[in-house]
């Protein structure tokens, strides 16, 4: 290469970075091809390498690569070296291994859709989806070319048939989701046969029933795995034994490993179609079933062979294998009964979605059941594997038969669990008194928050203004209120106590003989324990009544030894002495 040429690295990124349109799905289509031919290329001549006795040279092995790949699209080959000489076919496809061309194509259609930039506009749904498709083609019609020099040669129109399948399908789904999952106009035969149809079927009914049958086959295949399970260890010692008698070179061990793995999703379905009844053919004439089967005397050795059950007639253990299309069918009726419930279906309705998911279930597992078998050779092995309209047809059984009563029971437990909640809701609103007992909670009310709330202290007791205010109240109460001072004097305390001189002028004797003024004493005395103080009211000055005189003593008070204490003379009214000036408080 010059300075100025292209390398190929740089050439395969020019051709990616180009808008998506057919050139870009064409290359995409070559790719995948190449990638897929390329793994199994490199397994086979892995395996070739560590073989310590190979059968032929680095041209057998390519040869049997390329019938490997053809043989994971479903194509039929044809085995010409034989010990009878005649031709066997051979068109028992790995599931497994068909994985890998279907997601390449399937991922090289979406990036070619796809624009580098974002949001960049798309590629034309058509251009990259024939693009893809024919990029893939012409690897594969090169590829079978090849292999046709082989051992393994393949079969022209299976050939043809299945590579167009596979590139078409795969590379229009991969389009498909790159352009968003759109409804968009179905081709005109495709609607017209649709048109056809009711509507109520294609739009409503349809595809719950078609999300009911791909759960409900999908527990089928599951279920069918674990019967397998279950026998190949029940089978143990067998299957370790074919294994070790196929092969003693390691290399050959890991060959026979990796074939079975490819075959694991095969053994599901096969399981699955056991479990359903008719079971499958081991054989032309020999089928194998939970009610029992017949001998098979020319069975290859096989480690997955060595699970299937004895011959004679069923058991109670393998009769237990009908719990799996029995879960199957209860999957398809919850389905369709949560989904008819959140449409507000009827009951027919219903019965109309079980009856069209199980003919749906049943035509799904019919086509698995159809990839997963094949013939082995020609006569006893022809016929290899479970029969696909007679699996189908169980499946469809299991489904209607079984589904159809458990939806019908789901539906009237739901609805009449989901009326009875309707009817209490309505009560529960139009009649107050109807509604449930609550547990009923003492509210407490919040204080009213108090504005401007002085914090408290607890020096406030020994302020000097409260303590007076506390001091005045029993003397109030105890001998009335005070009356207001004449103008030009200040008012005293009537708890103050006077001079011993004025208390003595005050007292005149012939006052205190004065019988009359008795009551007067008791009665103030007797004042602050019959009824609260009154209000003070003004007074105006008067001529001031005569001191009251002191009761006479009684008999029991004129005793010397119990003489009582001669009674407090009542404050002086400040109008008697005006001119004497009041005592200040201490």
């Amino acid at each position: 290469m010059t300075g100025r040429g292209l390398t190929l690295p740089v050439l395969l990124a020019r051709v990616r970075e180009r808008s998506p349109g057919p050139a870009a799905g064409v290359f995409g289509g070559i790719v995948a091809a190449g990638l897929g031919l390329g793994t199994i290329a490199v397994l086979v001549i892995a395996m070739w390498i560590s073989s310590p006795y190979p059968d032929s040279g680095p041209g057998g092995a390519l040869h049997t690569a390329a019938a490997l790949w053809l043989l994971a699209h479903g194509t039929e080959m044809i085995r010409s070296d034989t010990l009878s000489g005649a031709p066997a076919p051979v068109g028992l496809t790995p599931l497994l291994l068909m994985a890998l061309p279907v997601w390449l194509v399937h991922r090289a259609a979406r990036d070619a859709a796809e624009p580098e930039e974002e949001g960049a506009p798309l590629g034309s749904a058509t251009g990259v989806w024939a693009g893809v498709a024919c990029g893939y083609l012409v690897i594969g019609i090169a590829t079978a070319c090849y292999a046709s020099g082989g051992e393994l040669t393949p079969s022209w129109v299976s050939c043809t048939a299945h590579l167009v399948l596979v590139a078409v399908a795969a590379s229009g789904s991969g389009v498909w989701i790159a352009h968003g999952r759109p409804d968009g106009p179905l081709p005109p035969a495709l609607h017209r046969s649709l048109e056809v149809l009711p509507r109520v079927l294609v739009e409503k009914v349809l595809p719950v029933a078609a999300r009911a049958a791909a759960a409900g086959a999908l527990v089928l295949v599951a279920g069918g795995a674990l019967v397998v399970a279950a026998s190949l260890v029940w089978h143990g010692g067998a299957v370790r034994e074919s294994f070790q008698q196929l092969t003693a070179a390691w290399s050959g061990r890991i060959a026979v490993l990796l074939l079975c793995l490819s075959l694991v999703p095969n053994a599901a379905i096969w399981g699955a179609a056991y479990t359903l009844g008719p079971g499958v053919m081991l054989g032309t004439g020999h089928p194998v079933g939970p009610l029992g089967g017949v001998d098979v005397p020319l069975l290859p050795a096989f480690p997955l062979l060595e699970a299937v059950p004895a011959a004679g007639e069923g058991t109670p253990l393998t009769w237990a294998a009908g719990v799996v299309p029995v879960a199957a069918a209860v999957t398809v009726a919850w389905f369709v009964v949560v989904a008819g419930e959140r449409a507000g279906w009827t009951v027919g309705r219903v019965c109309y979605a079980m009856t069209v998911a199980a003919a749906l279930c049943g035509t799904m597992f019919a086509v698995l059941a159809v990839a997963a078998g094949g013939a082995l050779g020609d006569g006893l092995l022809a016929s290899f594997g479970p029969v696909g309209w007679l699996t189908g047809f169980a499946a469809a059984a299991w489904t209607a038969v079984v589904g159809t009563p458990v939806a019908l029971v789901v539906w009237a437990w739901r609805v009449r669990g989901s009326g009875a909640r309707r009817r209490e809701a309505v009560w529960t609103t139009s009649v107050p008194a109807m509604q449930p007992a609550r547990r009923r909670t003492a509210v407490v009310p919040k204080p009213a928050p108090v504005e401007d709330e002085e914090e408290f202290d607890v020096y406030d007791f020994f302020d000097e203004t409260a303590r007076a205010t506390r001091w005045a109240l029993p003397t109030e109460a105890r001998t009335g209120p005070q009356r207001p001072a004449p103008p030009g004097q200040e008012p005293q305390d009537r708890d103050e106590p006077q001079d011993s001189e004025d208390s003595e002028d005050s007292e005149d004797p012939a006052d205190l003989k004065d019988p009359e003024s008795a009551p007067t004493a008791q009665s103030q005395q007797a004042e602050p324990q019959t009824s609260e103080p009154q209000k003070a009211e003004p007074i105006v000055p008067e001529t001031p009544d005569p001191a009251p005189a002191k009761p006479p003593a009684s008999a029991e008070t004129s005793a010397p030894a119990q003489t009582p204490a001669p009674p407090e003379p009542p404050a002086p009214d400040p109008a008697d002495s005006p001119d004497r000036q009041p005592t200040p408080e201490p």
